[in-house]
């Protein structure tokens, strides 16, 4: 239990780190979709664009994140040497394509149906590039176990980025102020500028890192750089097809949905802002893959390994359903999270979160294939997700609009997951507790159907009343059966 323990702590850190940069980024939804009406699709444009974000900065750590973790916890590894060749050959590609995309800016605009405004594609770029660079210094702070300041940093950048947004959304327009003409004449807001707000941000944020990026001056290594792109190339690939599970639909909306340009935008305008609502799962799988990675290769030689990626899998599971549950018992109060234009959306909530649930155990069982050095079925697994995904999306999105987008979603993860889960069962057996599992799946399951029941037929305040006691409920099951009290408050000795 104390390598749990240990667990739990870092998840706890990072997970109130993580809710708490949440937290505050929700902020921007509300500004965001309040000020850019869903009729006219700007935040569609936000939701297309980041998309394409959540892309590349996969394809611009090229698995390296992973691969540090794996090379440092080596017996005979040079931490010092491995941390500055991962910082030099992300940073050089960084570089790299930033310079080629800014020399084929328009081309590459056109491409992407933004052949008016280059300007997204270059700001984006280079935020995504700077991003790309600091994923690795945000690396060595959790594997030298200094949560501290990697929450830090996070929460402050996001809180910078809410106050330039209110500022620019609300503070100038009711100064009557119009700096460098950046509202037009009209006083008509730019999407551009979220773009370089978060461009500004991010080049904070290399400032803030800059004691860690020093670490660039340990030299350069071309043997462990040959030996970790071997190791990360299967990552790389699994990563890209599994963000492609969660951004793919958003890229190609535009391009499937049965209607004008305009329509699509508007569209994929209400399924981006409902997904912000979703994303408390995201947080939570989020915060405990950042915590999870550097424990289980630090566990890697442990005698209670097995027993312990198998506990683990069984809490994650647990309180995924509890957030899950929770999200669905105030849905009438989130909901203000997002302009009212925007509600027509909130039924596609509770499928993207079960999905973000099943790509939280598709990641759980992730570690065999990582520790056994056979990342390629990681790629094979998050390949077949993708054709999953991309199936019923090119079917079904002319149809049935975005709600095919969020059912592709589940389909495909719980898909992934359940094809890892068998094969890894057969090169890497865990005893994971089915049952137990099976047992909170159906008691979520049944609470969730009374959640729903309640909230359609309630009015406001009676519906959250029997909501609380439903989530309450499901705590106390958690409590008698896995969690007893005793262990959270303890007994005093006499």
């Amino acid at each position: 239990m104390p390598n749990l323990k240990s667990l739990a702590k870092d998840t706890a850190i990072y997970g109130l780190s993580s809710i708490v940069a949440r937290f505050v980024n929700y902020l921007l939804v509300p500004i965001q979709t309040l000020k850019f009406q869903s009729t006219g699709g700007e935040y569609g444009v936000i939701t297309n664009v980041y998309a394409y974000v959540a892309i590349l900065i996969i394809l611009l750590t090229f698995g390296m994140e992973t691969t540090f973790f794996r090379f440092m916890n080596k017996e005979d590894a040079d931490r010092r040497k491995v941390y500055s060749t991962v910082l030099r050959m992300v940073g050089t590609v960084a570089l790299v394509t930033s310079l080629i995309v800014l020399l084929l800016c328009q081309p590459i605009a056109n491409l992407l149906g933004y052949g008016n405004h280059p300007e997204y594609v270059a700001v984006m770029y280079v935020t995504v590039a700077l991003d790309a660079f600091i994923a690795i210094p945000f690396a060595y702070l959790r594997c030298e176990h200094r949560p501290i300041k990697f929450a830090s940093l996070k929460i402050a950048n996001i809180g910078l980025n809410i106050i330039l947004n209110l500022i620019y959304f609300i503070g100038l327009p009711a100064l009557n102020l119009n700096p460098w003409g950046i509202y037009g004449e009209t006083f008509h807001y730019d999407v551009v500028w979220v773009f370089y707000i978060n461009l500004f941000c991010s080049a904070v944020n290399v400032l803030l890192l800059l004691k860690e990026i020093k670490g660039i001056h340990f030299g350069f290594d071309w043997a462990l750089c040959r030996k970790m792109l071997s190791y990360a190339w299967p990552i790389l690939v699994m990563g890209l097809v599994g963000q492609l599970n969660q951004c793919l639909s958003q890229i190609i909306f535009p391009k499937l949905y049965n209607g004008t340009s305009q329509e699509a935008f508007s569209q994929l305008a209400i399924y981006g802002a409902c997904i912000k609502i979703a994303m408390i799962m995201m947080m939570i799988t989020q915060a405990f893959r950042f915590a999870y990675e550097p424990f289980v290769f630090s566990k890697v030689n442990a005698s209670d390994n097995k027993e312990t990626y198998a506990q683990s899998m069984k809490y994650y599971i647990i309180f995924t359903l509890l957030a899950f549950l929770v999200v669905m018992a105030y849905i009438n109060i989130l909901k203000y999270l997002i302009g009212e234009s925007y509600w027509e959306g909130l039924r596609v909530v509770p499928i993207i979160m079960a999905a973000e649930i099943m790509f939280g155990v598709f990641f759980n069982l992730s570690f065999w294939y990582k520790l056994t050095d056979r990342t390629i079925w990681g790629a094979w697994f998050s390949a077949i997700g993708v054709l999953v995904l991309l199936t019923i999306n090119v079917i079904f999105i002319p149809r049935y609009s975005y709600m095919a987008c969020a059912w592709a979603g589940l389909v495909a993860y719980t898909v992934s997951m359940l094809v890892s889960y068998f094969v890894g069962q057969r090169y890497y057996p865990v005893n994971y507790p089915i049952r137990d599992i099976f047992f909170y799946v159906v008691v979520a399951v049944v609470l969730f159907a009374g959640i729903h029941f309640s909230s359609a037929k309630l009015s406001l305040w009676p519906s959250l009343v029997v909501n609380t006691l439903l989530v309450i409920g499901f705590l106390a099951v958690i409590l008698k059966r896995d969690i007893h009290l005793n262990t959270i408050i303890p007994k005093k000795k006499h």
